[in-house]
């Protein structure tokens, strides 16, 4: 199809289709609603798969390549293109992919429709860059579509917002010489885009999930990401969608660090958070090996244990876990995924109750294993994932306040009831000598109530440094205690203050504060320092007008390099401190330097995300620390500033990749806001 049919047939079809879609906008799922499945089902398949199967890896004399070899191994265009041509899975059976995420207890599919490279898995009247134009010419998420419907799967689109192959999609590649950009239009790539995933969620039945990707370069923005957003929730009410779809994603940690990004869970990529987020929907994404895409080099699989084991942690922090398989060129799942899912999938049958459907926690940090829940009515189901079955059988679970109704196996049928006793404020359940599983066996233990753990009070406050005074409040959403506390360092007893409205400080102090019923300390105990600060004065500048100086530097460095050794390569004003277009996009970095005029005197948060490294100055004192060699990465720093004009500096580099660098702050009261361009200026000397 030329790009004159193409523009003509697209824009009265996809009219037709948004004004249908917009009839549907009525009836969509209050978010609660739309992700009840979701956080039921608890572990689902990733699976990777296009064209970058074909040469599994390998380029010349390098075999570490995957899914981005286009860009890793800088394949021009017209060669990466010769690939359709081979591409010919005749071994692809969508019901026997369907079958063995079933059989490893997974509950949802999400799919690569199309990845980084532009190539579509599916018949797309929009592009010829899909599996239509291969020798296999079937419409594999067709067909996947009507497997997971039979089968009783949720299914859902990876989509990649980047496109190396679209002639309309910016930035380049770096590297990219053949390819001009003089007649490239970015909104007519979004209505490509669009038009796209129209067919997607027009032709395949119910989507349950939308799994964006590729957001971070430059030409993707908040309202690109908002209105995409609503796009797609237009056509297909109750689907739900990745954070990614916006602009706001927190590096590889995968959650969202802005309060306006939209998107309805994060998505931390090959690590699992160190705590257990709540309030927070989040799914961790991870690979067998080291690789999404197959590559027939990588032999560093994850053993069945670690991953039984990554499934335990996740659940019990409150996440799903999407693991990734990626199928070789021949259509079918590499034979060490197949043992694992399996493998996996004999766990599950005994002991998904203990996933399917439970919330995190609420024991941390047990030195034996995880712990899972669910609440039943007027009683606490509590799952103990036991990693390290004890030496003399004896199970402690240490400071759980609740009465327990019975505990059991639950691997066993008969859940024949432990014997369980109460020492102080530990409970001992008597084990076998030996354990069922030795990955992971689940002990079940019914509370009476809530389950009531040893949490402490939550310590809110704006800051932790202040200028005149500070509010604070103590919180605990357990039953039955009160909060007592003091502000010298010491332990609070039922002799120090106790909490009843909020605590104002005038002076610095170390804040203590704990639980407690009946006269006894039932929890761990809280404890924040508190500093009173003189504010930083200002300077008296008389001759600023607005803007900000910066320099531009070309290097290649893992971390900030000493700009004032490197040759100048450009100067010039910005307005703010964020990036504008570079005729490198890679290789630089900057440094932008002016005044900030603080309106009001106050204790400040200034925040920088940046891809790669940046640090941010006020006078000579480094607030934010965000060096180093990363992702998108959010870090915050913290200064009492007065009333007047402060020196600002940021400087960043980026090595490859995505390129970011935003500067926010905010005061007492406020969320994180971008800096006004009227609060920026320079020296006019």
């Amino acid at each position: 199809m030329n790009k004159q049919t193409f523009l003509k047939w697209s824009t009265i079809m996809f009219s037709v289709l948004l004004l249908s879609s917009c009839e549907h906008s009525q009836h969509q799922q209050p978010r609660d609603e739309r992700l009840d499945w979701w956080r039921e089902a608890r572990f689902g398949l990733f699976i990777h798969w296009g064209l970058y199967a074909i040469p599994a890896g390998e380029w010349g004399d390098d075999t570490h390549h995957s899914e981005w070899i286009r860009h890793t191994a800088q394949i021009p265009q017209e060669v990466y293109n010769q690939f359709v041509e081979q591409f010919n899975p005749e071994q692809f059976d969508a019901r026997e992919w369907v079958n063995l995420a079933k059989e490893a207890g997974m509950k949802y599919i999400i799919i690569t429709s199309k990845h980084h490279d532009g190539f579509s898995l599916f018949d797309s009247k929009y592009t010829e860059f899909d599996i239509m134009a291969t020798p296999f010419g079937r419409d594999v998420l067709k067909e996947l579509a009507e497997a997971c419907a039979d089968a009783g799967i949720k299914l859902g689109w990876y989509y990649s917002i980047m496109d190396w192959h679209h002639p309309d999609y910016l930035p380049r590649r770096p590297w990219e010489s053949d390819r001009p950009t003089e007649d490239a239009d970015f909104d007519r790539y979004v209505f490509y885009m669009k038009s796209q995933l129209t067919e997607l969620l027009s032709n395949y039945g119910d989507i349950a999930v939308l799994w964006f990707d590729g957001e971070w370069e430059p030409t993707w923005n908040h309202n690109y990401g908002k209105d995409l957003y609503q796009f797609v929730r237009r056509l297909q009410p109750h689907i739900i969608v990745n954070n990614r779809v916006d602009v706001f994603r927190n590096g590889m940690a995968g959650l969202s660090n802005d309060e306006r990004n939209v998107g309805d869970f994060g998505t931390p990529e090959q690590e699992v958070p160190a705590e257990g987020l709540t309030g927070v929907d989040w799914e961790t994404c991870l690979t067998m090996n080291d690789h999404w895409g197959y590559n027939k080099h990588d032999g560093n699989w994850k053993s069945t244990k670690d991953l039984l084991r990554l499934l335990a942690d996740i659940a019990s922090k409150g996440g799903n876990f999407l693991l990734n398989v990626g199928p070789t060129s021949e259509g079918l799942f590499p034979r060490e995924s197949v043992n694992r899912l399996k493998e996996i999938g004999q766990w599950m049958r005994v002991n998904g109750e203990a996933i399917y459907g439970t919330q995190g926690g609420p024991l941390t940090h047990l030195p034996w294993g995880r712990s899972t829940h669910k609440v039943l009515d007027d009683k606490t189901r509590l799952y103990l994932h036991v990693f390290e079955w004890p030496d003399d059988g004896k199970l402690v679970i240490s400071r759980l306040y609740n009465e327990v109704d019975k505990a059991f196996l639950l691997a066993d049928p008969e859940r024949t009831a432990l014997s369980i006793t109460r020492q102080e404020d530990d409970w001992i359940i008597e084990l076998p000598a030996q354990a069922p599983d030795t990955i992971n066996t689940v002990v079940v233990m019914d509370l009476v109530g809530k389950a009531d753990t040893d949490t402490p009070p939550d310590i809110s406050a704006d800051f932790d440094m202040f200028i005149d005074e500070l509010t604070i409040s103590l919180n605990s959403d357990r039953e039955d205690v009160e909060i007592y506390y003091t502000l010298d360092g010491t332990d609070p007893g039922t002799a120090s203050f106790e909490y009843d409205d909020e605590i104002t400080l005038e002076d610095s102090a170390v804040l203590r504060a704990g639980c407690f019923r009946d006269g006894r300390l039932v929890s761990v105990i809280a404890e924040r320092i508190f500093t009173k600060v003189e504010p930083r004065p200002a300077l008296p500048l008389t001759t600023a007008k607005p803007g900000l100086d910066f320099s531009y530097y070309q290097g290649d460095w893992d971390a900030l390099p000493g700009f004032e050794a490197l040759q100048l390569v450009e100067q010039g004003i910005s307005s703010n401190i964020e990036l504008t277009p570079w005729p490198n996009q890679e290789y630089f970095g900057l440094v932008i330097s002016g005044y900030i005029r603080i309106p009001k005197t106050a204790v400040h948060e200034f925040s920088t995300l940046s891809d790669d490294g940046s640090q941010l100055f006020i006078a000579d004192q480094l607030i934010v620390d965000n060096d180093g060699l990363h992702g998108p990465a959010l870090q915050t720093g913290v200064i009492a500033l007065a009333e007047g004009f402060h020196p600002i500096r940021v400087t960043f580099f980026n090595k490859t990749g995505g390129q970011e660098l935003r500067v926010q702050y905010r005061t007492t009261g406020q969320v994180r806001q971008r800096i006004p361009d009227r609060l920026l200026y320079k020296n006019n000397r």
